[in-house]
């Protein structure tokens, strides 16, 4: 007799106003498998591991687990069943510690007193023996996002879950964390784990995956042995068409200085030292400047010190000729355009509607704003409509979807949309396609080459490095705060740009990082 299935949706349906986000689906999980579901931005992944894990409710269809139809109302009702998820954008309470967060729920108490010693000896041998390494003291909103996402593990494993759903694991990850995610999910599988593997990246699939599902616009196009396709085939299953994987670009004409940036310094928020240290480089029209290195090196705070989210120290900044280094945010945008690296702290307002969103930074202008003061509505619908349809926004309400409500990577599309459609001198973009699908990847790709033909400034701030090598014209490498090295990246290879990013290889020469 066959085993059953460790869970099966069959023929799951799920509506929200305007969209069908999941169409009549069937994923069968076997026990012991990683099971991929692969699919562009809006495809209905999240959704269906929401109903999985009881955040929504489907319309049609049912749940199976072990062979045994089961019923699915919350949280909680998952947790019993042993399904545990790792949100794309965690759960975690910001101001509790790690060990805190872990047991929120399945506490311990003694006479209504928080008994946390055995809970502690048990998350350090979790720790120890998934190689999950966290301080269960620290508090979430000090630690690392490759940290928080660690302790989201041990919060399944804690609970002894036994179906282990993954959403966009590494959308936040620096290239080192994704190898140590892999390898953990691996051993997971190995000792029984069921896990359900939520990416846009089709190496990843390929590197962990036994199995992948692919959802096209909430329907499932098919299942298929990882072993027996290939990323393109993968990536012509997900958007419909061929995909081009390698980034094709003429050799830039730098031009004119757009950006000019001499000893800068902007202090951390983490600790005493600075997290940018006497930085100083160039950007000019016509070229795309990446700055690369490992997360937490102090790109971040060089992005808040050039756009006005932090204060800098020390240094001088000078846009288009002109000395920004004390300006306000709104006079910075009016030459400058910034793609950020949290879309949902910096880059939108998540409880408007996307119309809101798109003019946040231009409503003031007459375009959009009547001289008495008041909006004009139907220009900004109107102006919306024509960004949605542009960059290919999908939102189930359009123009008047309420942002906190679309997929993460419809929300990045949004944000590049206003961000470019500003016709900006200087485009400042980071991690502009974290999260997004292969083919919302190659649109980006193709735009930020566009920008750059047309004679603007780009600096791209990023930790892929195949994006780094491919989209660049000029890598500088940022190591603890300091660029470190200056590279062309026809003339580099990954493995020495890998060893300028751990700070093992460094350029002394300081001419060069004025180039």
């Amino acid at each position: 007799m066959d085993t059953p299935y460790a869970i099966e949706m069959l023929n799951i349906t799920k509506r929200f106003p305007g969209i069908v986000a999941n169409d009549n689906i069937t994923l069968q999980l076997k026990k012991g498998e990683i099971h991929a579901l692969l699919g562009e931005n809006g495809a209905g992944k999240s959704t269906l591991m929401s109903v999985l894990f009881g955040l929504y409710q489907a319309e049609e269809g049912i749940i199976k687990k072990d062979g045994k139809e089961v019923k699915i109302n919350n949280p909680n009702d998952a947790n019993d069943l042993g399904i545990g998820m790792v949100h794309q954008h965690f759960k975690l309470v910001q101001c509790f510690t790690v060990l805190e967060n872990i047991i929120l729920g399945v506490e311990n108490t003694k006479n209504g007193i928080l008994q946390t010693d055995e809970a502690r000896k048990k998350i350090l041998e979790l720790s120890e023996h998934y190689g999950l390494k966290v301080d269960p003291d620290a508090k979430i909103q000090d630690i690392t996002v490759g940290m928080q996402q660690r302790t989201e593990i041990l919060k399944m494993l804690y609970r002894d879950n036994e179906i282990l759903i993954f959403d966009e694991p590494t959308a936040v990850l620096t290239p080192q964390e994704i190898d140590e995610l892999m390898q953990i999910m691996k051993n997971l599988a190995k000792e029984g784990k069921s896990i359900l593997f939520i990416s846009h990246k089709l190496n990843e699939i390929m590197e962990v995956a036994d199995s992948v599902t692919v959802l096209r616009r909430g329907k499932g196009i098919g299942t298929v042995q990882v072993k027996d396709t290939t990323q393109e085939e993968l990536s012509r299953m997900m958007v419909g068409r061929d995909v081009q994987l390698v980034v094709d670009k003429e050799p830039s004409h730098p031009k004119d200085t757009i950006l000019k940036v001499r000893n800068m310094t902007v202090a951390s928020k983490v600790h005493k030292n600075n997290a940018v240290k006497n930085v100083s480089f160039d950007v000019r029209e016509g070229e795309i400047v990446c700055i690369a290195g490992i997360d937490g090196n102090g790109q971040t705070e060089l992005v808040y010190g050039l756009t006005g989210l932090e204060p800098v120290v020390s240094g001088s900044i000078e846009l288009c000729g002109k000395d920004i280094t004390n300006a306000s945010i709104r006079e910075r945008a009016k030459e400058m355009s910034h793609i950020p690296e949290d879309r949902q702290k910096h880059g939108l307002v998540l409880d408007y509607p996307l119309d809101y969103n798109i003019v946040l930074q231009r409503y003031y202008e007459p375009e959009f704003t009547t001289s008495a003061g008041f909006l004009k509505q139907k220009e900004i619908r109107s102006y919306a409509e024509k960004l949605i349809e542009q960059y290919d926004v999908r939102s189930g309400q359009g123009p008047i979807t309420i942002a906190r409500s679309m997929s993460g990577g419809n929300q990045q599309k949004a944000i590049i949309a206003r961000e470019i459609d500003k016709d900006p001198k200087l485009l400042v973009a980071v991690q502009p396609t974290r999260g997004l699908d292969v083919g919302a990847i190659e649109y980006i790709h193709r735009q930020l080459i566009h920008q750059r033909d047309e004679g603007r400034a780009v600096l791209l701030v990023s930790l892929e490095l195949e994006e780094v090598m491919n989209v660049s014209d000029r890598i500088l490498v940022m190591y603890e705060g300091e660029i470190v090295g200056e590279l062309d990246p026809k003339q580099t290879t990954r493995e020495e740009l890998g060893l300028y990013m751990a700070g093992a290889k460094r350029d002394d020469r300081k001419e060069g990082m004025d180039a």
